[in-house]
């Protein structure tokens, strides 16, 4: 049965006689005088008792160990500012610079910055489920690892670390040609994880072939072919600090290495870096970079690579509806919108602001090729705004970078927890409990 309370009303309450003793301010006190306010006994002062005091004094022993200050970061750039800490300025500028004036990376940033959420109410949330299906297999969260050169300079765990941090997340983990572990030495260190392999596609047929070869033997599932490196970005920050692989023991970085002693102790007593899917290759890195990135490039190098690679494709750097929609009648399963990080053109297209055109188009094509972004992620809101807005997937790079920086394979593992505990709160604030139940009605991209 439902009762219904009706409040009091005020003004039918009788007046009290002039000279009774006040009782709250206002009133009068016998003889006309103005009373004093009451003061409520809360608000009296007294001595405080040891057993008020007690529960106030939970004093705890201060925490300096790396595990404890991972703990306490809760968000992406706190731990990049770790990783800064910990990391010589050449490697941790590799990792955070762009191209040019690095406009790019910012305006990608910005993006995510520039939106409004809009959740709707009174929905059941009290379970959140982030799982998903990218490229015909399940996976745990809507984001994986994207591919990263060099990662053993970042910190010495590298891609080790990040593989495992991924198998152990149940997400997809991309190693990169430029890697400096092997795709075998990867596959046996996260023997249970979703393993993909990227690739820059050669002249030489031969080189191509057989990475392609060993990663299929590898048991990767997914080849990740990226097409926005006709020539190599400038760089800028690599350039002033005169970056080398591996690092050179120049006066600069002697000084440099006396504030972070971990990571050059770190750095010497692992094996040297080398880039592990090139081992059987001699040259200067400009010489590699200069043998992968090649100009002449067409359609019909990925029509050669369709036929060769028999698992799934997905093209990486793409910054058009156009070319979006090509590499698919080309035969890719995915896309990724993507600038490289803003490392290669600066001022290109921001993914973001791409994506609802790209999935407006490949819906209008009736095409369930996976749409897949990454570049200027920072927190798991972004990750949930992308999806909202047609992507089906998201991967990160300097994300978990700095978390690798900062602590190693720990500090990927909480990498990956920070953007879970967004994506989970984000989705519960907008009142959704499932991925599939977002909806571009869920972001609004101010001025527009």
């Amino acid at each position: 049965m439902t009762h219904t309370i009706q409040p009091s009303n005020p003004e039918t309450t009788p007046a009290p006689d002039a000279t009774d003793t006040p009782t709250a301010a206002g009133y009068a006190a016998p003889g006309g005088r103005p009373a004093a306010p009451l003061v409520p006994a809360a608000l009296k002062r007294r001595i405080p008792k040891y057993s008020d005091l007690a529960p106030l004094m939970q004093f705890k022993k201060p925490e300096f160990s790396r595990a404890a200050k991972l703990k306490r970061a809760s968000t992406i750039w706190e731990l990049r500012d770790m990783a800064k800490r910990r990391t010589p300025q050449a490697p941790f500028d590799y990792t955070d610079g762009a191209a040019e004036a690095e406009i790019t990376l910012r305006r990608a940033r910005e993006a995510f910055l520039d939106i409004e959420f809009r959740p709707g109410i009174l929905r059941n949330v009290s379970s959140i489920d982030l799982s998903t299906d990218i490229l015909g297999k399940p996976s745990r969260l809507p984001v994986g690892i994207a591919p990263t050169g060099f990662t053993r300079m970042m910190q010495s765990e590298g891609e080790y670390a990040g593989s495992q941090a991924a198998e152990a997340a149940g997400i997809p983990y991309t190693l990169s040609t430029m890697g400096t572990a092997s795709i075998e030495d990867v596959a046996a260190a996260a023997p249970n994880g979703r393993n993909w392999f990227q690739l820059y596609l050669w002249t030489d047929r031969d080189r191509s072939l057989e990475l392609i070869e060993r990663a299929a033997t590898a048991g990767n599932d997914t080849l990740m072919v990226t097409v926005d490196t006709a020539v190599a970005g400038a760089r800028l920050r690599d350039v002033r600090n005169g970056m080398t692989i591996p690092p050179a023991l120049t006066l600069k970085t002697v000084l440099d290495a006396s504030y972070r002693p971990a990571w050059w102790f770190n750095f010497l007593t692992h094996e040297p870096l080398t880039f592990a899917s090139l081992s059987r290759y001699t040259g200067t890195v400009a010489d590699l970079i200069n043998s992968m990135f090649d100009p002449t490039l067409t359609f019909d190098d990925l029509d050669w690579l369709r036929e060769t690679w028999k698992g799934k494709l997905v093209v990486k750097g793409i910054q058009t509806v156009e070319d979006a929609r090509k590499v698919v009648d080309h035969g890719a399963d995915g896309v990724v919108l993507s600038n490289h990080g803003g490392r290669q053109l600066d001022r290109a297209p921001i993914p973001f602001h791409l994506l609802p055109d790209v999935s407006k188009a490949l819906k209008a094509d009736n095409s369930d090729a996976a749409i897949i972004l990454d570049t200027g992620i920072m927190s798991g809101a972004d990750i949930i705004a992308a999806l909202a807005l047609g992507a089906d997937f998201t991967l990160i790079g300097r994300a978990y970078l700095y978390g690798l920086m900062a602590g190693g394979r720990a500090g990927v593992d909480r990498a990956l927890q920070i953007l879970e505990k967004d994506m989970a709160r984000t989705m519960a604030l907008l009142g959704v409990s499932k991925l599939s139940e977002l909806t571009p009605d869920h972001v609004r991209i101010l001025g527009k």
